[in-house]
């Protein structure tokens, strides 16, 4: 099996859910591959959004791309809708002044169908997301 980022659009990922929108940057840009792209914040914390992968994977190594995220936790569940979600990986980001942040996961019991990702709070009213990317495999289709 061939490893890929299981995050990209183009892999069939969807973000599902996401508690704000801006329509100059939507959610969907999380996970279209265009490092120019990103997700914000519309100011309050905490904020969510969903990534549903529309398959059983196994993430080995998880990569954020974000900016001014203070505290990120990654839920995730392998139920076939976006139920039953266990706190999996909580992080505090480390403020990079003027660049982005660029947090490596490295996974344990990466098992997942859907991730929840919840920014608990920031270093200022807005945050952004500019990429997620889970490499790993595809164990099998939802169905």
């Amino acid at each position: 099996m061939r490893k890929v980022d299981l995050c990209l659009s183009t892999e069939g990922t969807e973000v599902i859910l996401a508690t704000s929108s801006d329509e100059k940057h939507p959610p969907e840009n999380i996970i279209d591959g265009n490092p120019e792209t990103f997700w914000t914040t519309t100011g309050m914390f905490p904020q969510e959004f969903i990534i549903c992968f529309h398959k059983h994977i196994k993430i080995e190594k998880l990569v954020i791309q974000s900016y001014l995220v203070r505290t990120l936790r990654i839920e995730k569940t392998t139920s076939k809708e976006p139920l039953d979600f266990e706190q999996w990986v909580e992080k505090d980001l480390v403020h990079t002044e003027g660049q982005l942040q660029n947090e490596e996961i490295v996974a344990r019991d990466g098992y997942a169908t859907f991730l929840r990702f919840i920014i608990v709070s920031a270093f200022d009213h807005f945050a952004s997301v500019h990429s997620i990317s889970a490499e790993g495999l595809a164990v099998s289709s939802l169905s």
